[in-house]
Formats: structure tokens, C-alpha cells, sequence
């Protein structure tokens, strides 16, 4: 299972996924030991396909830092909180984070868009 690191240690994800929000984009980077990253990419991938299935699901994507840093960041877009907690504490997908490798540490946090005048729209 992946080390929980909250990016907001103040508000962790437990406590985002309680709030009634639509729609909501999950960023989640993750860090790990290079020699990990194979299994992380295999995990990842069927982790995603779980979450493809799931109700409320509209889109993810998966970047790597550039250079030699494993490092990854998952942009993942769903139709509101409740979709997500449903996916999120699925048995199901619980099962699968013990997979990960142990050197894999995962901040996720849940964001809503922002309209800005003249920049851009929410």
C-alpha cells in the first residue's frame, strides 16, 4: 500500500471526500525509488482501468516528471465527491493499493475549478 502523505496535512482527503462538491478533480502525486517504477506504472494502469468502470468517472491522466525524478502526478476528473468516496473506498480498489510498491508515497486532493474574469472559466 502506498504511504498516505496529505498535501493539506490540515485537511486530508478523508475529510474532503465527506463534502458534497461537482465536479471535482483528484490530483494525486505520487514519489518512489526509481527501481519501483515499473510496478508503480503496472499498478497504476490497473487501477485506473477499476476507476474507468466506476459511476461518476469522466477522465484521467497520468504525467512523469521530466528528467530522472520518478515522480508522478494523476489528473483525475470526476462528476462530483460522492462518485469519487464511492470509487475511493470501494473494497475492491482498498484491496489493490497493497500492490503498490512500499517506497510509493501518494498525496491526493480533491480541487474544484475557478472562474477568473478574462482568464479562464470555472
Amino acid at each position: 500500500m502506498p504511504h498516505m502523505r496529505p498535501l493539506d496535512p490540515a485537511f486530508p482527503i478523508e475529510r474532503q471526500i465527506a463534502l458534497d462538491a461537482r465536479p471535482v478533480v483528484l490530483v494525486n502525486v505520487f514519489t518512489l525509488d526509481l527501481s519501483d517504477e515499473q510496478t508503480f506504472l503496472a499498478v497504476w494502469q490497473d487501477d485506473a482501468a477499476f476507476m474507468k468502470q466506476q459511476p461518476g468517472f469522466i477522465s484521467t491522466q497520468l504525467h512523469r516528471a521530466i528528467g530522472e525524478s520518478p515522480t508522478y502526478l494523476n489528473y483525475a476528473v470526476w462528476e462530483s465527491t460522492e462518485h469519487f468516496r464511492a470509487a475511493f473506498t470501494h473494497p475492491e480498489f482498498r484491496a489493490k493499493l497493497s500492490s503498490y510498491p512500499s517506497s510509493a508515497v501518494a498525496s491526493p486532493h480533491l480541487f474544484q475549478k475557478v472562474a477568473v474574469p478574462g482568464v479562464c472559466v470555472a
